[in-house]
């Protein structure tokens, strides 16, 4: 039933957007009010080689927008930076998500308020960059809608948001490898005996703090994560993949837990075991 509710939400978001696309106006504002949502760039000022930016989407009490893999149920944002002017690339870094469960299924989710921060690229330091940001986004409380926001803004050296931008990239998952000894870490990975592809991940987590994973596969691959049991172990299943799989794929492991988040990359073979 998730993947079918998933299935006829991301139709309807098709359809929607490439409507809007219609009816895009030429100059976008920096800010756009959505459905029980509203969604601005903003900016933080220069670090270093880059422009530091942000989407930040704001979202009435009772409602909640994705994470880049937004779970059983939810529609995945996407940003199109089309017409952006003296921009040679965007890097979107997004903080840890919450695990929403309902009859739709498990989904990724913010709530409340969430900054995406941007690190922007100039083609050429010396000129002027300005943002032109095309953003979906689902916005859900009982039922999952698209919304759809055209923004645009000009980067200055005052970054006037550039504490919320630094306290979103504080919240982005550090990247850690396998078995680090920390007190939040992916311990191991194991084959699990299951009807499907599966692996039991143990993990350390501060004392007192229930750890959440979240689990991103390759494009294709659907991969689904248990609640953890009394040791920390979490069942991440291979719920589907493609029948000509690669010899190796890639496997993001996100652990949460006490405020803080880890990134750990594991791979699996063909036949989504572990390697």
């Amino acid at each position: 039933m998730a993947f079918m509710f998933r299935t006829v939400s991301v139709a309807i978001f098709l359809f929607l957007s490439v409507t809007a696309i219609a009816a895009q106006p030429a100059k976008q504002p920096a800010s756009s009010q959505g459905f029980h949502s509203r969604a601005r760039l903003i900016s933080g000022g220069q670090q270093g080689d880059v422009w530091l930016a942000g989407i930040e989407i704001a979202l009435d009490p009772g409602f909640k927008t994705y994470w880049r893999n937004p779970g059983d149920s939810g529609l995945p944002p996407r940003f199109d930076w089309t017409g952006s002017e003296n921009v040679a690339g965007t890097e979107i870094r997004y903080p840890a998500p919450t695990r929403h469960e309902d009859a739709a299924g498990v989904a990724y989710v913010y709530g409340k308020k969430v900054v995406l921060p941007v690190l922007v690229r100039a083609q050429d330091r010396t000129k002027p960059v300005r943002l032109v940001l095309a953003a979906e986004y689902g916005v859900c409380k009982d039922i999952c809608i698209p919304a759809r926001a055209d923004l645009s803004l000009d980067l200055t050296a005052g970054g006037q948001d550039r504490d919320a931008i630094e306290a979103a990239i504080a919240k982005v998952p550090r990247p850690q490898p396998l078995g680090a000894p920390a007190d939040l870490a992916v311990l191991s990975v194991e084959p699990a005996t299951r009807d499907k592809p599966a692996y039991s991940v143990t993990v350390r987590a501060p004392e007192g703090a229930k750890p959440s994973l979240f689990a991103e596969g390759p494009e294709n691959w659907i991969v689904s994560t248990s609640l953890p049991d009394h040791a920390n172990r979490f069942t991440v299943t291979v719920e589907d993949k493609p029948k000509e799989a690669a010899a190796a794929v890639p496997l993001r492991l996100t652990l949460v837990a006490g405020g803080k988040s880890v990134e750990t990359d594991v791979s699996l073979d063909g036949n989504g075991m572990p390697r």
